[in-house]
């Protein structure tokens, strides 16, 4: 997949509210791929690849998330796309 590669770092109340499902799903809504996971310290991590125009609706929805959350920051990488990835999972 040509494009793009966010690194997301997302921080607020964002574990035990749905938002690793909730993020998939719009995800591959939005036909990107990468996967998505609980860190240890309370944050989620979401790496995508895609166009970079469709990465920024998925960013933008990110500081959102899913109704039960409450996102206080988003931190965002950004390079390459590295057309490894398929589909969208959740670690």
């Amino acid at each position: 997949m040509a494009g793009e590669r966010v690194h997301l770092l997302i921080r607020g109340r964002v574990q035990g509210v749905w938002y690793r499902a909730s993020a998939r799903a719009e995800a591959e809504a939005l036909g990107l791929a990468g996967w998505v996971r609980n860190r240890p310290d309370g944050a989620v991590e979401l790496v995508a690849e895609g166009p970079s125009e469709v990465l920024e609706k998925l960013i933008a929805w990110c500081w959102e998330g899913p109704p039960l959350a409450r996102v206080d920051d988003v931190q965002v990488e950004r390079g390459p796309a590295s057309g490894e990835l398929r589909g969208f999972g959740v670690k």
